[in-house]
Formats: structure tokens, C-alpha cells, sequence
């Protein structure tokens, strides 16, 4: 025969309070074989002492015991401990009682003789309810962290600007398109949008578009119906669905697939969709907002990213200038990351030199803020004392400000390359450094795949359109 289940009950504690023994201890059995932790106490006064000493936090009395009643046990309980759930024990002259005490805040009751199946029942039903609660509290908690963690850092005029425009955003229930390069932050304005709008209590989904696979990505959105496909076992809420009354953050938008693209334009439309293998209309309210790190323009006029998407995504356009175009924040973000990574790492308070803090303000930084996060935690881990000094940022070669892209393009504009030719080359020499694998090619160039595959397309078309042309003008057959 198997011995008592000693499955984890979440650390809850059981009080049976009862002044016959006899019953108290077939109640403990009862709930002791299940796994709960059972304590029993034969009086109220005991029951008072078990509950200021934390070692209750469900509590079952019998309503009637002569020093105190199961009622007045439950108003002090109350008092002591107010997240102590309270089950009263009763018998059948007493129902009015106990529904008077439901009504003042009593979890449940169960009914003399006591069936021990319904007695289980009604402790799972209780162990569930602490944990929601407990779960919503968390939630809460964690809505004012990151509530409190959307600060957005900035004294530079373009940053003035851009925060007067995320102040009105967020105001708002309109879609948002969020621009700006890798690491500049779209998720952090993300977050401050809706944690400083009127949903800030409701949830705040987040997807990334490039890291789920084309053929997941519906699914994860939508969500699909019991046996809508091969393993599909139970339905499935997509992140729409659980958006609801909430947000929606859609990174890296660009990477959509265009059949997927016909579906959202259809939500922000309709506010409604089916999930996969399902004819059920779900509806849905749900604030949009997207980022990307393209310009979705040029991805429109390639074919790859639909128009009238475009349009409708892009309500209010909210760009995030890169840290090169504000060099001024460089001290007051870096100081920031400084006391964050010092913290982390067990460090005490540190600062950082001049010279160190000029070769900060005087890097390109190609991966923006992001990477100057990075570099502050690498300094922190690899320094020495106190202060971070300008060997201890030896791991990057630091570049004069405009040493970068910009005089590169200045270089190609006066070089008579036209920008068709400039865009071939550019193909070509991807794929040469790929060897012709065009998926590590898209990652060389900065590109998706199908954006790749569009391209060559269509310089392949395009070269055999010239060797027709030759052909007809010479009146040779060769090439």
C-alpha cells in the first residue's frame, strides 16, 4: 500500500480547528493522505496563537465550539491575517449562519456529514484561489517595476522632441511605428507607451517577428483549434487573443511574411480574426504598436511589405535617432549603465575617468545604445578599482566622430557609381563572401531572405532583359 502523497502544496499550512478530537483527527487523515500540511488545534484561542505565529494560511473550524464560535474565530482570524482563507464546518441547522458568514468574506463551507471528496475539492478550490491571487499581486508588482524601469534617458534637443511626441502617443489608442536602427531602443519606447497610457493594467504582449520560423509565426499569433493540425492535442490562445485589452508589440514588422501581413491588416481593420482550423469570430481590443529597422517605404516599393499595411501601421511614426546623433547623452546613459552593472556584479560605487569618458563620447557606436551598455558591463567585470580608465575600454578601437558610414556615402556620391549598379555590387559581393549561401548572405547584407531572393530576381531578370536587347541590335545569335 502507498504511503501519504508528499506532492509540493505550494507551502500551505492547515489549521482544523475542532473541539472533538475524534472528528479532527479523521479530517487530518483525510487531508494528510492527499499531502497537505495538517496541523489541528481543539479551540479557538489555540487556533488565534496558530494564526499569529504564521502557521496557518487555510484554516477549517467547526462553527460551533464553546469558547469561541467558528464565526467569531473567522472576524479575529481575519483581523490578524486578512490572506488567511477561512472554511467553516457545519451542520445542517446552522446553513443561515454560514451563508451570513459567506457573505462576510468566508472562503466556503461544507456540511456535516462530511464527504471526503468534496472536502479535497474544496481545499484544491481554495489552493487555487491563493495562487491566482498571489499570481495577481506578482503581476501588479511587476507592472509598477516596469513601469518605474521605462525611464527614458535623454537631454539632447532631438531627444526633447521625440519624448513630446511618446507623451501624446501614449495618450492615445492609435497604432504606432516605431524606426530606429538596432539597439537604439524601440522596446524601451515600447514600454514606456503603454505603461504610461490608460492600458498600462492590462497585458503588454511582445513578439519578435525574425525570431520565430514563417511556418510558427500564425500559429503563434493566432493561435489554432484542437486538432487543427498534426499535434495539435488543445486549443490555443495566439498572442493577439492574449493581448486582449492590452498591447501588442510587434518587433521587427518587416520580417512578416505577406500572407500574414493580409491577416493583421484584417485585426486592425476588423478587430477581429479565426484562430488556425477554427470558424469562430474572435474579437479582439487591442493597441498596436510595431518596430522595425528598415525602411519599410522601400520594402513597399520592392513588393515585400503590403501598402495599405504600411498605411494603416503607420499612424503615428515615432524615429529613434541613433547615439551618434546624440552624443550629448553619452555621459548620462553611461553613468546610468555604470551604477546598474556595479550593482550586478557585487561592485561598489564606481565613476568613470575623463579620458575614458572622452573615447565614449568620441566611438561611432555602431550598435548604439545597446552596445555602449555592453561595453560599461565589460569595463565593470575586466577593471580594476574604482574607476573605469581608458585601458580599460582598450577592447574597441575608438573612431573620430563622422568617421563612420556617413563619408563613405559622401565618397560613393562623388564616384559616379549609380545607385542600381551600387546595389548589384553589393549583392554580388555578399554572396561571394557567403560562398552563394543565400541565407548567411541575408545576414552579411542586413537583410532578410526573401528580400535577398527578391533582389537577385530581379537582377536576373534584368540581365537576361539586356542580353535580349543585344541579341535583337546585332543580329548575331551568340551572346
Amino acid at each position: 500500500m502507498a504511503g501519504p502523497d508528499t506532492r509540493d502544496m505550494n507551502g500551505e499550512k492547515i489549521l482544523i480547528v475542532d473541539d472533538d478530537p475524534q472528528q479532527a483527527q479523521m479530517l487530518k487523515k483525510i487531508l494528510g493522505l492527499e499531502g497537505w500540511d495538517v496541523r489541528v488545534v481543539t479551540s479557538g484561542l489555540q487556533a488565534l496563537e496558530a494564526v499569529r505565529a504564521g502557521e496557518a494560511t487555510l484554516v477549517l473550524s467547526d462553527l460551533r465550539m464553546p469558547d469561541l464560535s467558528g464565526y467569531d474565530l473567522f472576524r479575529q482570524v481575519r483581523e490578524i491575517n486578512p490572506e488567511v482563507l477561512f472554511i467553516i464546518v457545519t451542520a445542517y441547522g446552522t446553513i443561515e449562519t454560514a451563508v451570513k458568514a459567506l457573505k462576510a468574506g468566508v472562503f466556503d463551507y461544507i456540511q456535516k456529514p462530511i464527504n471526503a471528496s468534496e472536502l479535497i475539492a474544496i481545499f484544491e478550490k481554495a489552493r487555487e484561489f491563493r495562487r491566482l491571487r498571489k499570481e495577481n499581486v506578482e503581476l501588479k508588482q511587476r507592472i509598477r517595476e516596469e513601469k518605474r524601469d521605462t525611464t527614458i534617458i535623454g537631454a539632447a534637443p532631438i531627444m526633447d522632441g521625440l519624448m513630446e511626441q511618446v507623451e501624446m502617443a501614449a495618450a492615445t489608442d492609435a497604432t504606432i511605428l516605431i524606426h530606429g536602427e538596432s539597439g537604439t531602443g524601440k522596446e524601451l519606447v515600447a514600454n514606456y507607451v503603454h505603461y504610461h497610457g490608460h492600458r498600462a493594467d492590462g497585458p503588454f504582449i511582445k513578439v519578435n517577428c525574425a525570431a520565430i520560423p514563417d511556418n510558427l509565426l500564425e500559429d503563434e499569433l493566432f493561435g489554432h483549434e484542437r486538432g487543427a493540425f498534426t499535434g495539435a492535442a488543445l486549443q490555443r490562445k495566439g498572442r493577439f487573443e492574449r493581448a486582449h485589452t492590452g498591447t501588442l508589440f510587434l518587433d521587427e514588422i518587416a520580417e512578416l511574411p505577406l500572407h500574414l501581413q493580409v491577416k493583421i491588416l484584417r485585426v486592425l481593420q476588423e478587430r477581429e480574426f479565426e484562430r488556425l482550423g477554427g470558424s469562430d469570430v474572435i474579437r479582439v481590443d487591442v493597441r498596436l504598436i510595431v518596430a522595425t529597422n528598415r525602411q519599410l517605404e522601400s520594402l513597399v516599393e520592392a513588393g515585400t511589405f503590403r501598402e495599405d499595411l504600411f498605411y494603416r501601421i503607420n499612424v503615428i511614426p515615432l524615429r529613434i535617432p541613433p547615439l551618434r546623433e546624440r552624443r550629448e547623452d553619452i555621459p548620462l546613459l553611461a553613468n546610468h549603465f555604470l551604477v546598474q552593472a556595479a550593482r550586478r556584479n557585487g561592485k561598489g560605487p564606481m565613476t568613470i575617468s575623463e579620458e575614458a569618458r572622452q573615447i565614449l563620447i568620441n566611438y561611432a557606436w555602431p550598435g548604439n545604445v545597446r552596445e555602449l551598455e555592453n561595453a560599461i558591463e565589460r569595463a565593470v567585470v575586466l577593471g580594476r578599482g574604482g574607476e573605469i580608465r581608458a585601458e580599460d575600454l582598450s577592447f574597441f578601437r575608438p573612431r573620430e566622430p563622422g568617421n563612420d558610414s556617413s563619408q563613405l556615402v559622401e565618397k560613393l556620391l562623388g564616384s559616379g557609381v549609380s545607385l542600381p549598379d551600387l546595389e548589384r555590387q553589393y549583392l554580388d559581393a555578399g554572396m561571394r563572401r557567403a560562398n552563394g549561401n543565400q541565407s548567411q548572405a541575408a545576414k552579411i547584407l542586413g537583410v532578410s531572405r526573401r528580400t535577398l531572393q527578391y533582389r537577385l530576381q530581379k537582377w536576373s531578370q534584368h540581365k537576361g532583359s539586356k542580353k535580349r536587347v543585344s541579341t535583337d541590335d546585332s543580329g548575331a545569335g551568340g551572346i
